[in-house]
């Protein structure tokens, strides 16, 4: 079998299982779950011969035009270089292992077999996407993940939360997927085809007309698909889905999707020198700003979505620095980690037996009960946190040497303005991820909250996934930065000495003052009373316990809280943090409330003066009518008197006319 038909099987095959679990799933329930797993491994193992066969040798090309179009073809086109391959690689593994997980984890769900059908179809047009060599089939892949996002963000429709997440993910996806579809139809015009061989290919040769332009459009949409500022707000509110979802959104598909588009069309982005510091200034401000938002969030998933557009940014600022190998590395590790990270905290809620119980501040000796999900959980937050030899290191190192020789002037690939502002945010940010990963480890592990009902051993299909997962997150980097360069553009992948030293240092800082700062709480605060969390507005415990430490002025009493080193370290900040710095707050100001306003006006133009002028229309002719139809008596004296009457006025008339001539 050909490389191009194995290719062609990778996203076909989970589209044909999604097609037949969705007409399955309800007259053979029994072939639900083997049509969710076995295709989707199947794309798995063609995804890995394809990426043997390809070799990170010269990309596999083929296409075939689907109908005519007039100047500009549409084609069913293939480009299957060192990226696109690993890539599908990844996305098979997350995809697999989440679908395998989702057995034991919504085995009670009446709506599993539409959940299952729908991650397939999910994974399908995401390995389209990286596949894909023409511009418009690629856009198909594009939309068709974001409303397979919004049916499961929304798939615990009854709550008011999943309504409201699924609405605001599809809403702020699409309000950045119309400047990107303007641009793709610029870059076309431009370039002459939407081949990505071809655009490449004009783009190599100077002939693109508005390259900042196109770039700066292309950029919104992947602003709002990889979730970054301005257009990051509704990744960490989609937490209201199931927690498999989170990890297959937040690990290989959807997010990832808008940083790989950026590595196949870099050359494009780098043909302009403002798009790449706009690019490198968005990723700067997302990773501080989300690190920020991770370390005063009390929600387990809220600190792993804003962790992920943190981790999202570090990708943008390589982008930004002319290094996409750096960048689809760091994609790489990156997605084998925060997927485990995902999975472990669905074993923590499903230990609890709830999906409300995932507030950090209410868990309590989580260690003993899911060892599983403790054991694999550190090795992830190690890997989050770069610490070596995790894998996490070696990417985010890659990140942060390619911004080191931006800087210092080794490369022309990037303006230096983009190297330092991508250099200083990146340390930043790794003194902040290091301290909200060590934050949720000891909240979450060595919490002093509540204790949650026991619910038993989890299923064998969610813990074995756990340590699957855990093998390339701890030795994935280790070997990686010596092989993929042979995959890649060929730049050196290797950990500089400066930005290792100073990365592994700033991080080991993050870690040891909060766990400090941890202990510091710990001694200042005891357990919140019933009454106090009866009185307080909200029935907040954590809020209790925030005041009880402000005040020096520790509780007592029957429910027990976690202490929070969170709002130590950040004082003031920490309610801003803790509300994404009101984000949501300047959305409803600047678009939602002038939209409604203006809707509003609509409305009252529509009923007090439009329906006035057609009520009106109507009404005249309606009186006339009554009029007339009150002269009908049906009365012939009456009648003969009409008659009379008007003919003494028809001849007085006539005799005054006459007078008057």
């Amino acid at each position: 079998m050909t490389t191009t038909t194995l290719a062609v099987l990778v996203p076909l095959l989970p589209f044909l299982g999604a097609v037949a679990g969705l007409l399955l799933g309800r007259t053979a329930p029994g072939f639900v779950r083997p049509l969710a797993v076995l295709p989707t491994l199947t794309s798995l193992v063609l995804a890995t011969l394809v990426a043997a066969r390809q070799g990170g040798d010269a990309a596999v090309n083929a296409a075939t035009e689907l109908t005519p179009t007039g100047s500009v073809p549409i084609e069913l086109a293939l480009h299957i270089d060192g990226f696109a391959a690993l890539v599908a690689v990844l996305v098979g593994l997350v995809a697999s292992c989440v679908q395998i997980y989702s057995t034991g984890y919504l085995r009670d769900d009446p709506r599993y077999p539409s959940y299952a059908a729908l991650v397939s179809l999910f994974t399908s047009a995401m390995l389209l996407v990286v596949y894909s060599g023409d511009l418009i089939v690629l856009l198909v892949g594009w939309e068709v993940m974001g409303i397979c996002s919004y049916f499961l963000v929304g798939h615990y429709w009854e709550t008011p939360e999943a309504r409201a997440a699924s609405l605001k993910a599809f809403l702020v996806t699409k309000l950045g997927d119309v400047p990107f579809l303007i641009g793709l139809f610029a870059l076309a015009a431009d370039a002459g085809s939407f081949r990505i061989t071809r655009v490449l290919g004009a783009v190599a040769s100077g002939s693109l007309d508005h390259p900042t332009l196109i770039a700066l459009l292309l950029l919104a949409g992947v602003a709002g698909k990889s979730a970054q500022f301005p257009l990051h707000t509704w990744l960490p509110d989609a937490m209201a889905g199931p927690t498999p979802v989170s990890a297959l959104i937040h690990a290989a598909t959807m997010v990832a999707a808008g940083v790989y588009f950026i590595a196949r069309l870099l050359p494009l982005f780098e043909a302009s020198q403002a798009a790449m510091v706009v690019l490198a200034v968005m990723a700067a401000v997302t990773m501080a700003g989300s690190a920020l938002a991770a370390l005063a969030q009390d929600d387990i998933k809220r600190v792993l979505a804003y962790s992920t557009i943190g981790q999202l940014g570090y990708m943008s600022g390589a982008l930004a620095v002319g290094d996409r190998g750096a960048a689809v590395f760091h994609l790489l590790s990156h997605g084998a980690f925060k997927a485990l990270l995902f999975l472990a905290a669905g074993v923590i809620i499903h230990a609890a037996g709830t999906n409300s119980l995932a507030a950090m501040s209410r868990m309590r000796n989580l260690r003993d009960r899911v060892p599983d999900a403790y054991w694999t959980m550190t090795v992830a937050l190690l890997a989050l946190a770069a610490i070596p030899p995790f894998s996490g290191f070696f990417s985010k190192e890659a990140v942060l040497g390619v911004a080191e020789h931006v800087v210092t002037g080794h490369t022309e690939h990037a303006p230096a303005a983009a190297g330092w502002i991508v250099l200083v945010a990146g340390l930043l940010t790794a003194v902040l991820t290091a301290a909200y990963a060590m934050r949720l480890w000891l909240l979450a592990f060595r919490g002093r909250g509540a204790e949650a009902p026991d619910h038993g051993r989890q299923p064998l299909t969610m813990t074995v996934v756990l340590w699957v997962l855990a093998a390339p997150s701890l030795a994935l980097g280790g070997f990686a930065f010596r092989l993929l360069p042979d995959w890649f553009d060929g730049r050196d992948l290797s950990p500089t000495l400066t930005t290792s030293v100073l990365g592994t240092g700033v991080a080991l800082v993050g870690g040891i003052v909060t766990y400090g700062a941890w202990r510091h709480t710990t001694a200042l605060t005891a357990r919140v009373p019933l009454g106090a969390v009866a009185a307080h507005p909200e029935g907040d415990a954590a809020q209790v316990e925030a005041e009880a430490i402000a005040t020096h002025k520790p509780a007592y009493g029957d429910i027990a809280y976690a202490p929070d080193p969170g709002r130590l370290l950040l004082g003031p900040l920490h309610r801003h943090a803790a509300a994404g710095f009101h984000m949501d707050a300047v959305y409803r100001a600047l678009f939602v409330r002038p939209v409604q306003a203006g809707a509003s006006l609509v409305r009252f133009l529509d009923r007090e003066v439009v329906e006035t002028y057609v009520r009106g229309a109507g009404a005249l002719p309606r009186w006339l009518g009554a009029a007339v139809r009150r002269a009908q008596t049906g009365n012939v004296q009456t009648y003969v008197s009409a008659l009379l009457a008007g003919t003494v006025v028809l001849a007085v008339a006539v005799v005054l006319v006459a007078t008057g001539a």
